[in-house]
């Protein structure tokens, strides 16, 4: 999809997590921001957990990088 990120982190899951796609592929269920450095790093970025929280190429849904629990109802 044109404009779209390449990278999603999606909302933390009410069992803990937050999925990580890279180009339409999900790659992991991630507990941290180190764990969505190593997924991407996999993918073949090399990106620094200062980057990985700021880079525009990374859309974080439902909660920006240091989100990692559901909100209470």
């Amino acid at each position: 999809m044109p404009g779209q990120p390449p990278v999603i982190v999606y909302p933390p899951s009410p069992t803990g997590g937050r999925r990580v796609r890279v180009d339409g592929e999900i790659l992991g269920l991630a507990h941290g921001l180190a764990d969505v450095v190593e997924f991407l790093r996999r993918a073949g970025l090399e990106v620094s957990e200062y980057e990985a929280a700021r880079s525009p190429l990374i859309e974080w849904r439902g909660g920006g990088p240091y989100v990692w629990v559901d909100p209470p109802p």
